[in-house]
């Protein structure tokens, strides 16, 4: 399984796992300029800033890399943030009455799966990410 399919497998299992819990998911892969946010939703008062981390992992295994959650560096954190201020600056009015929030979602696949995956564990930190107020 290459890095991208990986990724596509972990951002479509995110994708499933919102709609389960509740969530309307509005977007996939939303570009603002060259900046990209992994998946935009809303639930009854959030507009849902999703960061989709996938692994090939035992969730509660040690990594040499550590938690997929642990990849969002300072500088990643800081695009995001820059995505979704001219976001919200784009859309001001059609989400004026929702709370932004950065999530991150981490996608934990089997790793002794061949070319499919079977999802693991999801887990979602919500409000990650602060930096929006």
């Amino acid at each position: 399984m290459s890095t991208r399919s990986q990724g596509s497998a972990g951002e479509e299992s995110a994708v499933h796992y919102l709609e389960a819990n509740g969530f309307t998911v509005l977007g996939r892969n939303v570009y603002v300029g060259h900046l990209e946010i992994d998946i935009l939703a809303t639930d009854d008062a959030h507009l849902i800033f999703a960061e989709v981390k996938t692994r090939r992992q035992y969730p509660d295994q040690p990594s040499r890399f550590g938690r997929p959650a642990d990849s969002v560096d300072t500088r990643k954190r800081a695009r995001l943030i820059s995505a979704v201020r001219i976001f919200l600056r784009e859309h001001a009015r059609e989400y004026e009455n929702l709370i932004p929030n950065i999530d991150i979602i981490e996608v934990y696949l089997d790793p002794a799966a061949d070319a499919n995956y079977r999802v693991l564990d999801i887990r979602h930190f919500r409000n990650a990410i602060n930096g929006m107020r």
